[in-house]
């Protein structure tokens, strides 16, 4: 197996390792030069050396990334994520100048920041702030506008948990159930004793290293078995995220439930335990439960591997309105317009969050008494605030205390969410203490 190709079938992955760096400098986005102005894939064709390619090494590394975080359909195959035919919700948008004017202390500053001058420091693709179900500030950037479909990385685990936690409230998951009772085929796997519901907090004990400084790590195996590209010729491992997840082994120093471990195949797990108990893909149940009925703008989609299995571990795409409107659902405890779209119970059960104890093993020293619960982040504090999170810069956060949801899409130089929440966590609460305020 050759390095090249190790490496170009990782760079997918290597974007959602939480510790993850893409390597790059830390300074703020120049917004005078966006994906158009820096020429990437302009043309027909475009020049070579402005032409990228999924088979690039770089192609998801700066400065490369700014463009093709906009446009992954282009590059891979993809299933798409219907939005039916019942045409768009409209959001109720009155905008609020000064959203935008908000000042807040970056963790760790002396000197104040407004929430407009971290729209470029987080290298922000988009910003969206719903208060009250109404739309008080929206902007864009670089490759972005209010149409364009954006990756939105690991936010993708908290909409795989989403449909986990809907299917345990309707009963047709039981998370105590050890995850080989619905899945024979991974009984002598790691995730063969654990329960659903340790595979959906992610405290299942596993001997799987996402560490992309070793070469031997595990997640090269994994990347190769989710690719779409055909293998070389002396490659006879796993051809697919299934066929992968039957080789996980157990670390045998751990119990399940004991400590957090964000790993990336427990979301996978879980797009599995859902297939296996709907009859539906990830994609399919979304579109038909969800993206449907909530009067999404447009088709949303997933990244697959080579036998069409949708990345539930990070291959969500959609547009910053969409999830917009995803947020509000979430906010409104799964209710849109008097019908119950997820039940209660699901939204609830994430937001009463899990092991504080367990999650603290982690190490997320930024992340002090968070804990994770349905594969969402819970911050715990007196707002009741919890996110979805997803490296280089994604997310949607939740603030039930000031009926708030942000919706950040971005591409950010470095893949860790610890190069950017140092001017984001301070910034959404200061937007919720004056949306209060109002």
């Amino acid at each position: 197996m050759s390095t090249r190709y190790g490496l170009l079938l990782s760079s997918a992955l290597l974007a959602l390792s939480p510790l993850a760096s893409a390597g790059a400098a830390d300074t703020p986005r120049d917004e005078s030069v966006d994906a158009g102005q820096t020429g990437w894939m302009q043309g027909f064709p475009p020049p070579e050396d402005r032409t990228i390619r999924f088979t690039d090494d770089d192609y998801f590394a700066p400065p490369k990334q700014s463009w093709t975080v906009c446009h992954f359909r282009e590059l891979m195959p993809t299933a798409g994520v219907d939005n039916g035919t019942d045409g768009a919700r409209e959001l109720p948008t009155e905008l609020d100048d000064k959203v935008g004017e908000v000042s807040f202390t970056p963790t760790g500053s002396d000197d104040t920041m407004t929430f407009d001058e971290a729209f470029a420091v987080n290298h922000s693709d988009g910003v969206l702030v719903m208060h009250k179900g109404e739309v008080v500030y929206e902007r864009y950037a670089g490759c972005l506008d209010e149409n364009t479909l954006h990756g939105v990385m690991s936010v993708t685990k908290s909409i795989t948990g989403l449909v986990g936690e809907t299917l345990v409230a309707e009963g047709t998951l039981d998370d105590q159930t050890p995850v080989r009772d619905v899945i024979p085929e991974l009984a002598d796997s790691a995730f063969g004793d654990a329960t659903v519901r340790q595979v959906m907090d992610m405290t299942t004990a596993l001997d799987y290293s996402e560490d992309y400084s070793d070469p031997d790590a595990d997640v090269w195996t994994y990347a190769k078995a989710g690719s779409p590209l055909p293998p070389p010729d002396d490659y006879d491992g796993p051809r697919s995220y299934f066929a992968f997840l039957e080789t996980v082994e157990k670390d045998d120093s751990q119990q399940h439930g004991e400590a957090f471990g964000y790993r990336t195949v427990n979301a996978d797990a879980l797009g599995w335990l859902i297939a296996r108990s709907t009859g539906q893909s990830v994609a399919d149940w979304l579109a038909e439960r969800v993206w449907s009925r909530l009067g999404t703008e447009r088709e949303a989609f997933y990244t697959v591997d080579s036998i069409g299995t949708p990345f539930a571990g990070g291959g969500f795409n959609a547009t910053l309105r969409d999830l917009g409107r995803l947020g509000q659902l979430v906010l409104n405890g799964g209710e849109l317009d008097g019908e119950q779209i997820i039940p209660a119970d699901a939204i609830d059960n994430i937001r009463q969050g899990g092991s504080q104890q367990a999650f603290a093993k982690a190490g997320y020293e930024g992340l002090p008494d968070w804990s994770y619960r349905g594969m969402w982040w819970v911050s715990h504090d007196d707002h009741g605030a919890f996110a979805a999170r997803g490296v280089h810069g994604q997310t949607i956060w939740i603030d039930p205390e000031a009926d708030m949801v942000i919706v950040r899409l971005a591409s950010h130089p470095k893949a860790a969410n610890a190069a950017s929440d140092a001017t984001s966590l301070p910034a959404y609460r200061a937007v919720g203490d004056y949306l209060m305020e109002e």
